[in-house]
């Protein structure tokens, strides 16, 4: 068995991670799978803030292997629209089963690896505002799922 690289060894970790998120489990009688996150989804705030931690790693890894701007450009796109859905308490859900953001963001890494040299350099300042960036979507969705879910439940409750 050939000996892979260390780019190789983290792309078969990301590539780990995101089936583990969105298509680890089988659904009996169907061809379907479903993976952490829309499992994670139903736990309100927290469970979707541990799921957007995950995708952004993978956004922020992708990013350090030197994919251009525009491609993670498409990564985040993939995941705020999953985290948009996603902050709708059972619409989201529902939606998180077939979207699969990460096996997108994957399947983008290894098409676009391929034009890459290993060596290449990483701008740091990209690297540095793309952090911020994916922590402030992570914390504004965070905060969306929690208010929506706050506010619901003073409706159920309360009645008002």
């Amino acid at each position: 068995m050939p000996k892979l690289s260390p780019r190789q060894r983290k792309v078969t970790r990301l590539h780990q991670l995101s089936h583990v998120l969105d298509k680890a489990i089988p659904i009996p009688g169907t061809k379907g799978r479903i993976g952490l996150d829309p499992i994670l989804g139903l736990i309100p705030g927290g469970g979707d803030t541990i799921a957007g931690i995950l995708s952004a790693y993978i956004i922020w890894e992708s990013a350090r292997m030197g994919l251009s701007r525009k491609v993670i450009g498409q990564m985040v796109a993939n995941v705020l629209l999953d985290s948009l859905a996603g902050s709708v308490p059972v619409v989201g859900d529902i939606f998180d089963v077939t979207w699969k953001a990460n096996v997108r963001n994957i399947e983008l890494l290894e098409h676009h690896l391929n034009y890459i040299p290993e060596n290449k350099k990483v701008n740091r300042l990209f690297l540095i505002g793309l952090s911020i960036v994916l922590i402030l979507i992570v914390l504004a969705f965070t905060l969306l799922t929690l208010t929506i879910v706050t506010w619901l439940w003073k409706k159920i409750l309360v009645g008002h």
